[in-house]
């Protein structure tokens, strides 16, 4: 696998994370316009479970970035 293409996947990895972590947060705050008290329930923890995801990718893709370039660092 080209170096390459492993920082055009990681980019859209994350560009995915970004997307999915925003879609989480809008679909939480269209929880708080719901009057039914049970569809408030399952979208609010359905849109905290999207953005907790979201965000432990976001971190790991971040992590291993941050690996590369800590051994291209110590390579030199």
């Amino acid at each position: 696998m080209s170096i390459a293409f492993w920082w055009i996947r990681q980019i859209v990895f994350i560009l995915a994370a970004l997307f999915f972590t925003s879609f989480g947060i809008r679909v939480l705050i269209s929880a708080y316009t719901l009057k039914d008290p049970f569809s408030f329930v399952l979208t609010f923890f359905a849109s905290n479970l999207i953005i907790l995801i979201s965000l432990v990718m976001l971190v790991a893709f971040c992590i291993q970035i941050w690996k590369v370039m800590k051994g291209y660092r110590d390579n030199k």
